[in-house]
């Protein structure tokens, strides 16, 4: 699930991103007047990922797009009071889910600010990829790319 996405580039990264480790159901959640699957752009960087991208359907809310999920886990580079997982431990903990046929999400926020403190919350937990400072985040497509792989590799060694 992307969350006010509002570069296109990004929208089209994430669906190849998904579709190269498996992954098919992306969703859009507000996104920007720009970071729309339709985008120019967005079909561009999407490729051989059309079918992903052209299916994401666009809801207005995270609540809306959660109807339906068993355990959701936010992406931050914020740890907040919870406390977060490792990349490495979310997959894990993912895919033991997954096995017990539960319904799963994992939610990037947008590229500027990510997930606000309102919508981590709407989520069962959070994950963190560990980065080496001072650079704080990385780009949006990016993050699905890691989290897609992380989820991609537990899977074939569970």
């Amino acid at each position: 699930i992307l969350v006010a996405p509002h570069y296109p580039e990004n929208v089209g990264a994430a669906a190849r991103a998904m579709k190269a480790m498996g992954f098919s159901r992306l969703v859009l959640v507000r996104p920007g007047r720009l970071g729309r699957p339709e985008h120019p752009m967005a079909i561009k960087m999407a490729v051989k990922s059309l079918d992903v991208l052209e299916s994401a359907p666009i809801l207005e809310s995270l609540e809306e797009a959660l109807l339906g999920v068993d355990f959701s886990m936010a992406t931050s580079a914020k740890i907040g009071n919870r406390g977060a997982f490792t990349l490495r431990t979310g997959a894990v903990e993912l895919i033991r889910l997954a096995s017990r046929g539960l319904q799963l999400a994992v939610i990037f926020g947008n590229e500027k600010s990510g997930l606000s403190d309102a919508e981590s919350a709407l989520c069962d937990a959070t994950v963190r990829i560990p980065m080496a400072a001072p650079q704080p985040s990385i780009n949006l497509a990016q993050a699905c790319q890691l989290v897609s792989y992380e989820l991609f590799a537990t899977a074939l060694e569970a």
